[in-house]
């Protein structure tokens, strides 16, 4: 595929991907709103720009340390960060405020990404992991604006999936000027996919360079809810995930209180419906009720992810037990929690095998077999705890990737 037929196609879908914006909005009216910022319709902004994207609130959470390094590095600079998900939204507005500029990100059409280019003009453009787009990268590359794909990964499916458009993809990943890749394995799959070596670097994975740190107002808020019960938490979970842990749940109840946050806020009603129909107590965080009674705690609240993995005795991390591929096991692993997941771990392979050869985790095959580990380490203090202080000890091993950005930004800014 060339860069002109993209465009064609993309042309053509617009109306269909505006329509499903306006869809999402019925359940979530703040997909319908700002549609005109995707449309690259901003205000034009002045002086000297840094523009950082993350898609959605999970990469943002974890370019914190690196907007928070750009902020320090460059104050004469301003920080605009991107997403593409409310979620992500609320979220750049609640950690930074007004101490960098946020707007949604444009649709990859050519005359919607050179409108909203010419309002911005970047000095430097940083991708986070995947973000792939070629209208944006081939502008900015015309534009002589650097463009670096940072904490870039890619999995052997997704090296599957761009290879059945090589011309194009070849051709776009050319025009940045950097490949910071998290590790030897991304590194190698981008130039497979026709990359100048030169340009694809390893820097290792931002994600480690977490902070830790909770809100204590949020932690004390749900440990009120909680009491003194243990809590296994069931993060990010997907549809069809629930089901499978609520059913492995029925056939083994827990000596514990079942947290389940799913990953998409659309769907909290969803799961605490599903709950109620498999006779499943239930109670939501934003009740503020106390869970005693209680067999599941729903935590239907943005942004308290660490507080709840704070409180919790055993972490599952979601998008594992169906075809998701798995999310971020960092988080529980930088507050020294015994981790769980299941086998679809695709996107976070190199991570996830670590953590198994340091004996910082467990893999299960299914939901039952979750509810069996998850049994055992609740009823084994010391196998819980030794697999979380190996999960702490591989997290604090790995760090280092933000000083190696910070000297290629430096480069190209």
């Amino acid at each position: 595929m060339h860069l002109a037929l993209y465009n064609f196609i993309g042309i053509l879908l617009l109306p269909v991907m505006m329509l499903r914006l306006l869809l999402k909005g019925l359940k979530t009216p703040a997909y319908r709103q700002r549609i005109g910022e995707r449309l690259g319709f901003i205000k034009s902004i002045t002086g000297s720009v840094i523009w950082v994207h993350c898609v959605s609130m999970g990469e943002f959470r974890a370019a914190i340390v690196l907007i928070d390094a750009l902020i320090k590095a460059y104050p004469n600079h301003k920080i605009l960060v991107t997403s593409t998900t409310p979620t992500g939204s609320k979220a750049v507005s609640e950690q930074y405020q007004d101490k960098v500029l946020h707007t949604y990100f444009p649709f990859d059409i050519s005359f919607i990404v050179k409108r909203y280019i010419k309002k911005v003009q970047p000095d430097l453009c940083l991708l986070l992991e995947t973000e792939i787009w070629p209208n944006l990268i081939h502008t900015l590359h015309k534009n002589n604006t650097p463009t670096l794909l940072v904490n870039a990964r890619l999995s052997e499916r997704s090296l599957n999936k761009y290879q059945k458009f090589t011309n194009l993809t070849m051709h776009t990943l050319n025009k940045l000027s950097v490949i910071a890749a998290q590790n030897q394995n991304s590194a190698e799959r981008f130039i497979k996919l026709g990359v100048d070596k030169d340009k694809v670097i390893i820097a290792g994975n931002i994600k480690f360079e977490q902070n830790p740190s909770t809100n204590k107002n949020h932690t004390k808020a749900i440990k009120s809810i909680i009491g003194k019960r243990k809590v296994v938490v069931f993060a990010s979970t997907h549809k069809g995930e629930e089901e499978k842990i609520i059913n492995a749940y029925l056939n083994r109840p827990l000596d514990a209180l079942m947290l389940i946050i799913p990953r998409h806020p659309e769907r909290f009603d969803e799961v605490y419906k599903l709950a109620k129909k498999h006779n499943i107590k239930a109670v939501k965080r934003s009740s503020n009720a106390s869970s005693s009674g209680y067999d599941m705690l729903l935590g239907d609240s943005i942004g308290e992810m660490m507080s709840y993995f704070e409180v919790a005795d055993v972490v599952f991390m979601g998008g594992s037990l169906v075809e998701t591929g798995g999310h971020n096991m960092l988080e529980p692993a930088a507050l020294s929690k015994p981790i769980l997941f299941g086998p679809n771990v695709f996107n976070f392979t190199e991570i996830s095998t670590d953590l198994l050869t340091q004996q910082g985790s467990i893999q299960v095959q299914n939901a039952d077999a979750l509810m069996q580990e998850i049994t055992q380490l609740l009823e084994d203090d010391k196998k819980s705890n030794n697999l979380g202080k190996n999960a702490n000890q591989y997290f604090k091993s790995q760090q280092g990737a933000l000083s190696a950005l910070i000297k290629q930004i430096k480069r190209h800014i």
